[in-house]
């Protein structure tokens, strides 16, 4: 089982990374990146993190659901600039996956979170449980340094 105590904050806590660029709409009046391009650039990394999960040729009908998300901001960050968001698993539920990110600039890290999805089935419109393939490979790898799928749609 994987443990609720990873330093998001920490780039060695990742394997999976996500580039961003920030966009010069991504600035609020005070000129620094605005809260809520925070929630875009997580949301980027977690599609690409959890999209390679489920291949619709094994695992048809099966998606997520966002339930949950936290963030936490670090530090001011400005435009224009280009982050690495770092992804990895932190827990596993019986129909969740809680994902930490950390967004870095350069080495420094600028944010954190967390997001909770849980597993869906579209056509019955109702959570299901993790497959069992998908979780043992998750146990198996929460940092998913060995994976090899890329982003995919099951729709």
């Amino acid at each position: 089982m994987m443990s609720d105590a990873v330093d998001l904050t920490n780039r060695d806590s990742f394997r999976h990374w996500t580039p961003v660029t920030v966009r010069y709409s991504d600035q609020d009046p005070l000129q620094h990146v605005n809260n809520v391009a925070y929630a875009a650039y997580f949301e980027a990394a977690r599609t690409m993190f959890l999209g390679g999960l489920l291949h619709p040729d094994e695992k048809a009908g099966i998606d997520f659901i966002l339930a949950r998300v936290v963030i936490d901001y670090v530090k001011e960050m400005f435009y224009p600039n280009t982050v690495d968001v770092g992804t990895r698993v932190v827990k596993l539920g019986t129909k969740s996956i809680t994902t930490g990110y950390g967004c870095f600039l350069g080495e420094e890290c600028v944010a954190t979170s967390e997001s909770v999805n849980v597993f869906f089935s579209p056509v019955d419109r109702k959570t299901i449980l993790i497959p069992a393939s998908v979780r043992a490979s998750l146990e198996a790898d929460p940092l998913q340094e060995h994976s090899t799928g890329g982003y995919v749609r099951n729709h």
